[in-house]
Parts: C-alpha cells; sequence; structure tokens
C-alpha cells in the first residue's frame, strides 16, 4: 500500500497542553509518526512518497476563509501582543453571548477554538498546511490505487468549518472527500474508527447527501468533546439520514465494538458510495492514554481484514492514536489487515 508522508509536520512540536488541571506535554507529538514510518519500513508495507502543494483552493473549499486567515496569521499575532508562551484559548463566546470576533488575540483564540487543550505554536500553520496537503494526495492517488494511506500530522477529523481543537487545525478527512467529489464521485462514504467523535466531519457534512458520516467513539456524555456524537443527530436538511453515530461506554472491547463497526459496514455499503475514507485513530488500544475501549493490538488486523469487504476504493487518512510503543504496531495491522482482506488468495 502505498503511503503518503511530510516530514513538514515536524514543524509542529508544541510544548504545552492543558490536562488534569496541569500544562502537560502534549499527548500528540512528532514522535507518533517515527513509529508508525518505523513500522512501515519493517513491514514492507509499500512505498512512501511526498505529496505535492495542492494549494489552498481545496482548504478553502471546506474552511471559513476568515478562519484560515486566522490560523495563518495567529502565532504572529500572538507574538507581537507580548505573549511568551504557547497560544491557548482563556474565554469563549458561550450562551447568550455576542457570536463576533474579536479584534483582540486572545479573543479570536476564543472565538474560533473549540476546546483549550490546543495550544497554537511557531509552526502549527506550516505542519497544518502539510498534513492537508497528504490528505489530498491520497484523494488524487486513489485515482489510480485500490487503497493508499495518508500519513497525517496534526489530526484533522474534530476541525470543524470555523473551529480547530482536539489537535486538529484543518479537516484533512473532509479535504480529501471534496477532492474525490471534484475528480467525478458522486457521493463519498466516511467511517471514522478513532475513539473520539469526529464532530468537525460531523458539522462540515451535516447538511448534505453526497458524503455519509459515520462514527464509532465513545459516549459524548463521558468522552471528549461532549458536545456532538449523540445517537440522535442524524443530519439535517438534504444531510438528514446521511450521518449515523455509534456512541458506545466506557470499557467496550472488541466484540462489542466489532457489532458496531458491522452495523456501520452494512449502512455504507446501502450507500453505494464510490469510494470510502477511513479516519484511522488508533486511541481505541487499551492501553491508550487518554482513551478507554479494550482493543488490542490482534484486533486492529481484524477489522482492517473487515473494511476490506466493503470492496471499495479506500484512503486511510491518520488521526488519533497516543500510546506511542504500539503505535505502529496497530496503525500498521489495519493495513495489512486490509490488504490480506483485500487479497485473499495472497495468504
Amino acid at each position: 500500500m502505498l503511503t503518503i508522508y511530510s516530514q513538514d509536520h515536524q514543524k509542529r512540536d508544541a510544548k504545552s497542553e492543558l490536562s488534569g488541571g496541569l500544562l502537560v506535554a502534549p499527548f500528540e507529538k512528532p514522535s507518533r509518526m517515527d513509529f508508525i514510518l518505523k513500522r512501515i519500513e519493517e513491514t514492507t508495507l509499500g512505498d512512501i512518497i511526498s505529496p505535492s502543494d495542492h494549494g489552498m483552493g481545496p482548504i478553502l473549499k471546506i474552511h471559513d476563509a476568515d478562519y484560515v486567515s486566522f490560523l495563518e496569521t495567529c502565532w504572529d499575532e500572538w507574538l507581537a501582543a507580548g505573549n511568551k508562551g504557547e497560544a491557548i484559548a482563556s474565554s469563549w463566546p458561550a450562551r447568550r453571548m455576542a457570536q463576533k470576533c474579536p479584534v483582540d488575540i486572545d479573543g479570536k483564540l476564543g472565538y474560533y477554538s473549540l476546546a483549550a487543550e490546543t495550544s497554537i505554536t511557531q509552526g502549527t500553520w506550516e505542519a497544518a498546511r502539510a498534513s492537508a496537503n497528504v490528505a489530498l494526495e491520497g484523494a488524487h492517488r486513489l485515482m489510480d490505487e485500490k487503497a493508499v494511506f495518508s500519513l497525517c500530522r496534526p489530526p484533522g477529523h474534530h476541525a470543524a468549518l470555523d473551529m480547530f481543537g482536539g489537535y486538529c487545525f484543518f479537516n484533512n478527512a473532509a479535504l480529501s472527500a471534496q477532492a474525490l467529489l471534484d475528480q467525478g464521485a458522486r457521493k463519498i462514504a466516511i467511517l471514522d474508527v478513532d475513539f473520539h467523535h469526529g464532530n468537525g466531519t460531523q458539522d462540515i457534512f451535516y447538511e448534505r447527501d453526497d458524503v455519509l458520516f459515520v462514527s464509532l467513539h465513545g459516549r459524548p456524555e463521558d468522552e471528549f468533546p461532549h458536545y456532538l456524537g449523540y445517537a440522535d443527530e442524524i443530519g439535517k436538511a438534504t444531510g438528514e439520514g446521511f450521518n449515523l453515530n455509534l456512541p458506545m461506554p466506557k470499557g467496550t472491547g472488541f466484540e462489542a465494538w466489532r457489532k458496531m463497526l458491522m452495523q456501520a459496514l452494512q449502512v455504507i455499503s446501502d450507500y453505494s458510495p464510490d469510494a470510502v475514507l477511513i479516519s484511522l485513530g488508533t486511541d481505541t488500544f487499551e492501553e491508550d492514554p487518554i482513551s478507554s475501549f479494550k482493543l488490542k493490538s490482534d484486533d486492529f488486523f481484524t477489522y482492517g481484514r473487515d473494511l476490506a469487504q466493503l470492496n471499495l476504493p479506500t484512503q486511510f487518512i491518520m488521526e488519533g492514536g497516543y500510546a506511542i510503543d504500539a503505535i505502529g504496531v496497530n496503525t500498521v495491522n489495519v493495513l495489512q489487515g486490509f490488504e490480506s482482506g483485500a487479497n485473499p488468495t495472497c495468504q
């Protein structure tokens, strides 16, 4: 399987994350990619290539232009205001407050963020742009490949139309979906298997019927991002019936999780998309430090085989996964499982 990857992700190397009332070293860090790349090379999964620059056009088809401008200038504005640490939001336009973007950079941060754990740092803009290009390159390569792996960092599924958070700035899966539609696809399905709900992806496509969004995740009553991901969120207007959330409780093991996956695969099959995008988070792993599902490493191979049953062009897009020592094995297990399911005679 072809892997697309950019070393420019390293330009984002944040030092601060708000967790448990403390500023700690972020769980989402550059070394995550090192472990995945090492495993790809050990298993000879396939070639690794760099993306082309696909420009700002595809990003502006998905994200609000003022939000994109904010991301580009935030770090410089933050420094110009005399701040010494990394840019972290400290106030938000809460209920019954004016939904207007302030001029002050501290106000802008709150206006465009959905959570305080994600800082903006030097290099964040460049890394987010590179991650978007990795996703877009995968979408273009999918024209000629049965499956591709876009090894994106930063991840993207929490990034909404005009908000960042959950370590995400541009929504890579949404960018890929729109690129495939622009290339002639009629319908695209996005299956999000990250532990956390893909609130940003849901937000972007909630009123559309040309992209089906299906998410398996921890219950929002218990887990980040808390305010989206309920089962009764089914889409709106033209998009009604094209959003499926399958939330599960803390401690969910593979047997129960896989039952939900089978339901998701049936819904996707019935939709008959031209391609499927997998928002691949491996934070469903039993040892993940910020998640609570109980999948084991072998389970990732098994559900990779399950995904191949769709028999569709498939783009894997890297999202979360924070058990560093196991992230390479778990990620590549999914990809190898998919390949074994797609080519059963090669076993």
